[in-house]
């Protein structure tokens, strides 16, 4: 609970993504990750964090000369922008997840 509490103060809020309703998934801004409940208490990330594309996670691939997040059809195109967003994201998302399992 305390992890949690940690993550909710950091600005992570849980979310249902399609299909890992029954996962913890957490979002904040645009992006967003699932965890998976550890020993002693602690949270792990399944998949690296990614960015959300019509509320489902996306991947990031290469098309042609360029970077895209890609969910089924959908495309957008990485930026220098939203690859902050995601840096910054797993960065606080992992800097909470050290904090509370060393307490």
């Amino acid at each position: 609970m305390k992890i949690l509490e940690g993550l909710v103060a950091a600005g992570f809020r849980p979310v249902a993504i399609p299909p890992y309703e029954s996962a913890l998934c957490l979002r904040r801004g645009d992006c967003a990750v699932v965890l998976s409940p550890e020993a002693e208490g602690r949270l792990r990330m399944l998949a690296p964090p990614s960015y959300i594309i019509d509320g489902n996670l996306s991947v990031k691939l290469r098309r042609g000369q360029k970077d895209v997040f890609v969910w089924k059809k959908t495309e957008l195109e990485v930026t220098p922008e939203r690859l902050n967003e995601l840096a910054a994201f797993r960065d606080d998302l992992t800097r909470v997840l050290q904090q509370e399992t060393a307490q």
